[in-house]
C-alpha cells in the first residue's frame, strides 16, 4: 500500500514525464532556436545558434569560414547577454529610428546603417568616447567640421540628430566609392578610409572577411550583424518588449531662426516651454545663448504640448530677445 507521500511524489513524477518536451544530445528542449529558450525544467544558460545565413546590406557573410564564425559567435553571446544595454536600446530604437531613418533613406543609405549607429553609440546620444567622439554617430571634431558640422562654444552638431545623421551618410556613401562595397564601406568608418586602404594594399585582397585587422575594427562588423540579428529578432534571443515599452515618438514643431538668442531660458518660455524641453530636444546647443551668424540659419525643435509634463508652469519674462 503506497503511503500519502509516495502518492505525491509518484503524481510529481508522472506530470514531468508528461508534460517534458524532448531534448536533443545538449539537454535542450526540442523546439530550442537560440540561446535565451529555457526549458522549464532547468535554469541552464545555452550557447547562440548561429544563423544559416546573414548578410550586411545586401552582401553575403561568408558563414562557411570558421573564423567568421567564431567572430560572429562572440558578438551574439555579448549582446544576447548584456540584458540591460540590449533592452535600452530596443527601447530606443523606434524614437531615435524614426528620426534618422528617413535621412539614411532618402540619401540612399541602406537601412543597415542604423546598427552602424547602434554599434558605435548604442543609440546614446551623450556618448563621448576616449578621443573624443560624441553623439550618436561618434564624430570627431575634426572629422565632423570636414562633413559640414558646426562645433565650437555655442553649437555642436554631431548632437544633432538631423545633421549628423546627413554627414554620416556623407562619410559612407564616399566610402562605398572608394571601397566598392558597404561591408568595408562601414569598416572604414571604424578604422578611417586611409588606414582601411593601406591593409587592403598591404595584404592584397578586397574582402573584409580576409583582412587582418586591429582588434576593434576585426570586430566591428560583426558587432553590426550581432546587433542586427538581435534587434531584428528580439524574442528569438530571449527579449519581450512590448509596443507600449518603447520610448515613444518625438512630437515638435520647428521654428526658423537667424539671429540672436542671447537668454536661451527666456527664448523657451516665449514658445511655451522651458529651457529643460528646449535642451532635450535641441542638444546641439551647447550653452545658455545662441549666437547668429551671417548666413546661417537654424531649426529649433519645439515640442508639443503632450509630450512635457501637465503640470509645466511658466513665468513670462519681461522681454525676450533674438526672436
Amino acid at each position: 500500500m503506497i503511503s500519502v507521500s509516495g502518492f505525491v511524489g509518484l503524481l510529481l513524477v508522472l506530470g514531468l514525464f508528461i508534460g517534458a518536451k524532448k531534448i536533443d544530445s545538449m539537454g535542450r528542449p526540442i523546439n530550442y532556436r537560440y540561446s535565451n529558450m529555457l526549458s522549464p525544467f532547468d535554469n541552464k544558460t545555452y550557447p547562440v545558434k548561429i544563423p544559416d545565413s546573414l548578410d550586411f546590406a545586401g552582401e553575403e557573410v561568408p558563414l562557411f569560414d570558421f573564423d567568421v564564425v567564431e567572430r560572429l559567435d562572440r558578438e551574439l553571446i555579448v549582446n544576447t547577454y548584456w540584458h540591460s544595454r540590449t533592452i535600452l536600446i530596443l527601447k530606443e530604437m523606434k524614437q531615435i529610428g524614426s528620426i534618422i531613418r528617413p535621412i539614411m533613406k532618402r540619401n540612399g543609405l541602406p537601412d543597415d546603417f542604423i546598427f552602424l549607429a547602434v554599434a558605435e553609440s548604442g543609440l546614446q546620444n551623450d556618448v563621448v568616447s576616449p578621443s573624443g567622439a560624441t553623439g550618436i554617430w561618434q564624430f570627431v571634431q575634426g572629422t565632423g567640421k570636414n562633413y559640414g558640422l558646426q562645433i565650437d562654444e555655442f553649437v555642436d552638431e554631431r548632437l544633432n540628430y538631423e545633421k549628423a545623421t546627413e554627414a554620416a551618410c556623407k562619410y559612407l556613401k564616399e566610402s562605398k566609392e572608394k571601397f566598392g562595397n558597404w561591408t568595408l564601406a562601414a569598416a572604414s568608418y571604424n578604422m578611417g578610409q586611409g588606414g582601411l586602404s593601406q591593409s587592403i594594399k598591404n595584404q592584397k585582397v578586397g574582402s573584409y572577411y580576409d583582412l587582418y585587422l586591429n582588434n576593434e575594427t576585426s570586430r566591428y562588423i560583426f558587432r553590426i550583424l550581432a546587433l542586427k540579428e538581435v534587434m531584428k529578432n528580439p524574442q528569438a534571443y530571449g527579449f519581450y518588449v512590448n509596443a507600449t515599452d518603447l520610448y515613444p515618438q518625438l512630437k515638435y514643431h520647428t521654428i526658423t531662426v537667424d539671429s540672436t538668442i542671447s537668454n536661451l531660458t527666456d527664448f523657451a518660455i516665449s514658445q511655451g516651454t522651458t529651457y529643460k524641453y528646449l535642451k532635450v530636444f535641441n542638444p546641439w546647443m551647447i550653452n545658455t545663448s545662441l549666437p547668429g551668424t551671417p548666413g546661417k540659419t537654424y531649426l529649433i525643435k519645439i515640442p508639443e504640448p503632450e509630450m512635457v509634463s501637465d503640470e509645466l508652469e511658466v513665468t513670462e519674462p519681461d522681454n525676450v530677445t533674438g526672436q
